[in-house]
């Protein structure tokens, strides 16, 4: 549930200039968020009457409102608490360039997945197939070349995977492991289906190969016999960068799903590229809103959600109007995370506590210049070994406009720890001067200099910003209880209901939800 952002201007005199710090609190507006959970609002005064609602606007609801469209149906609503769509697929802009403030990129996706390539041609992204019905992508947004880069023993180098530097037994283990991947990546159970695909819901059901969410992704790292630092270091970090919790943490299932789900099959040279654009996936977010139109109420809050005789009444505050509104609904459809679902279905809390969402700290810097060793060019991705946070993403990267007056880059930090609660608290309790220096220490690393050439700074800080796959949790009960809908009549989409918070997964399950309810099926 994306919420309203606070901003506190801050001014700190640094060598004859000013920083300007924005504090972005993102997650449930305090404000509101607060009255949710003690529901202080006025009676209802007024009444809308609307076969289907859908209740938030990021990618799980927009995809609801497009698949609603496509088999013809506009009579329905859909209810945002934010001032904008796209929840984590969001973005800000300042007069350089967009920038995201959440998932920034979408792999090119395998090829069997039908309904995606279907949205991705819709929207000029793919502009058609050559012979041998591969894909063409539209050249502007795959990643422009050069793509990724690490910073490794006090060089940068091509790639994520450290190489220079490491001793003959990284280098064997790397190997080692990167084969284990690809025979996961190849494999299928007896059902026929893959170990592993996407979207999650598509995979086998083996049962030697589903035991691997009972175990974390260390311990099955140690039971391979892999003790390589910088192999677990890599793994650590894809793991941080795709659930928010690290490789202590996560289910090994979730953790080689990482790995093995994306098949690399969209292009004959099995290229391992992705689709990216200056503001992130806030590209395919707009491309959604298109379906939703009109048919959008904004700044409302749904503060509850019941059935009574046959219909779904969902109490609504308008938070500009301040004042509440019922909408009664044939069937409605919560596109929310279940943090949110807790203070607005009956029951919802002891459900609640069995999903885990890291916290997330953003931050995106105008800088006058960023220099480096110039061993290895800025890329779109620029990852820091040894750091606390995730790297950063040259905003600027996919302009045609090589040349910049200033450079435009987000950092990513996920806060990784066994009590994402106490995490979520230590967000929003720091000082914005805390998390200032956090972020140029983690910089300076690779860039000593980043604090004197950085003119602005916006800190971006989500305290739910993704599901994170602990163990038991990809095939527990929780996760199927949550899903079930209420009496026919309430219905549930979200990307934590799979378990891995990716584009993807969002987007089928908004798909779905509407196949489920109009014609009964459950897989698009």
């Amino acid at each position: 549930m994306a919420a309203s952002l606070l901003v506190i201007p801050f001014f700190q005199a640094c060598q004859e200039k000013v920083i300007t710090l924005l504090i972005r609190l993102s997650g449930t507006n305090h404000i509101l968020g607060h009255r949710l959970r003690v529901k202080n609002f006025p009676k209802p005064t007024s009444q809308i009457h609307i076969p289907y609602l859908i209740v938030g606007g990021g990618i799980s609801g927009l995809s609801a409102a497009r698949q609603f469209s496509k088999k013809g149906i506009d009579d329905f609503l859909l209810i945002e608490l934010e001032n904008h769509l796209g929840g984590n697929s969001s973005n800000g802009e300042n007069k350089y360039s967009k920038f995201p403030l959440g998932a920034h990129y979408l792999p090119l996706p395998n090829k069997q997945d039908k309904a995606l390539f279907q949205f991705l041609e819709e929207e000029k992204i793919i502009l058609g197939y050559d012979s041998k019905g591969f894909p063409e992508f539209d050249e502007l947004q795959l990643t422009f070349a050069p793509d990724e880069r690490l910073f490794y023993r006090n060089n940068w180098q091509e790639g994520l995977v450290p190489k220079t530097g490491n001793s003959l037994e990284d280098d064997i283990q790397f190997k080692k492991f990167f084969l284990k991947m690809d025979a996961f990546r190849a494999g299928k159970g007896i059902d026929g289906k893959y170990f592993f695909d996407i979207p999650l819901a598509l995979s086998s059901n083996e049962e030697s190969i589903r035991v691997l969410d009972t175990i974390t992704m260390e311990q099955w790292f140690e039971k391979e016999g892999f003790n390589s630092k910088p192999l677990f270091d890599y793994i650590d970090y894809c793991c941080r960068d795709d659930f928010g919790l690290g490789i202590k943490y996560v289910s090994a299932w979730a953790g080689i799903h990482y790995f093995a789900a994306r098949k690399q099959d969209a292009t004959e040279d099995a290229k391992d590229n992705v689709l990216t654009w200056p503001e992130g996936n806030a590209r395919l977010a707009h491309h959604l809103q298109k379906y939703a139109g009109n048919k959008t109420l904004k700044n409302h809050l749904v503060y509850e959600v019941k059935t009574t005789d046959g219909k779904v009444v969902a109490t609504v505050f308008d938070a500009e109007e301040e004042r509440t509104i019922e909408i009664i609904a044939d069937k409605v459809i919560m596109a929310t995370p279940q943090f949110v679902n807790q203070y607005i279905i009956k029951g919802g809390k002891t459900l609640a506590q069995n999903f885990h969402y890291a916290p997330w700290l953003l931050a995106t810097l105008v800088v006058s210049d960023l220099r480096d060793n110039e061993s290895f060019p800025l890329c779109w991705d620029n990852v820091i070994y040894g750091s606390k946070g995730l790297g950063y993403v040259y905003d600027q990267h996919q302009s045609l406009q090589q040349v910049q007056s200033k450079k435009v880059i987000t950092y990513y930090h996920s806060f990784s720890s066994a009590d994402v609660r106490k995490s979520r608290k230590d967000l929003y309790s720091k000082k914005s001067t805390y998390w200032k220096q956090l972020v140029f220490d983690d910089l300076k690393i690779a860039h000593p200099d980043i604090e004197k050439v950085t003119e602005e700074i916006n800190i971006h800080l989500l305290g739910h910003g993704m599901i994170s796959p602990v163990v038991g949790f990809i095939f527990g009960e929780a996760k199927k209880q949550a899903a079930q809908n209420i009496e026919n009549k309430i219905f549930f989409a979200h990307s934590d209901l799979s378990g891995i918070s990716i584009f993807e997964e969002a987007f089928h399950q908004g798909i779905n939800i509407v196949n489920q309810i109009i014609d009964g099926s459950t897989l698009d």
